[in-house]
Formats: C-alpha cells, structure tokens, sequence
C-alpha cells in the first residue's frame, strides 16, 4: 500500500473512536450527557462523507431527465489488482476508455437500443 492509502486506511479504523479523542454534549434541560468521539475527516471515509455522499446525489437527481435509466457495472478481474496497483492513472483511463467505448457501441446497435446514450462514470473501488 501507498502511504495514502496506509493513511485512508489507518483514519477510516480510527474514525469515531477513543483514539482521536471525543468531546461531550450536555442536555441544558435535563443534563443528559452525551459523549461523541471525534472524526477522521478523510475524504475516502464512509463515516465521515456520507452526507456529502447525500447531497451530492440530491445534487445529481436534479439533472436527470424523465427517462429510463439503466445502471451498467465494469468489474475489473481481481487478477490485475497488481497491475492496476503499480500503474492507478493508466489502467483507470484505460478502463473508462474501454466501458465507455463499450456502452457507446452496444447503445448504437439498433439490435440492443439503436440511440446515443448520456453516460456519467463513477470509479468505485
């Protein structure tokens, strides 16, 4: 692993526990006591950007248009992990060269759609 990724990997396994500290709310009714732990913040944390996750989906919602959608899933063979490791830029442009190449051929054959599709890719990893 990068030192990135050792990184990501060390705050996502710290994130909201006793290890990065903690902080405490207080009812100013009853005085119930709360204590939450702090955040990792890292930008690859689920935790820490699932709202950010949510409002950039409602963002993405806004621009769909009245249609149907279909959502299509490029996997990588866990084979060239190694090499996807070693060469990340590379491979991932290649990968979104061939899925969008893909897509754009099979939608123009008037056997599977015949027509010109929008397509909007997302690396998951």
């Amino acid at each position: 692993m990068s030192r990135v990724q050792r990184k990501a990997a060390r705050d996502i396994i710290n994130c909201r526990t006793a290890s990065l500290g903690a902080h405490i709310d207080t009812c100013d009714n009853c005085g119930y006591i709360r204590i939450s732990y702090n955040s990792c913040r890292n930008r690859h944390c689920p935790k820490c950007q699932s709202f950010a996750k949510e409002k950039w989906i409602d963002k993405q919602r806004k621009n769909l248009l009245n249609t149907p959608y279909f959502h299509v899933v490029f996997t990588v063979p866990s084979e060239l992990n190694p090499v996807f490791r070693q060469q990340q830029s590379a491979m991932y442009a290649l990968l979104f060269q061939a899925a969008s190449e893909t897509v754009l051929e099979l939608c123009a054959d008037r056997k599977y759609l015949g027509a010109m599709p929008g397509i909007t890719a997302i690396l998951h990893t």
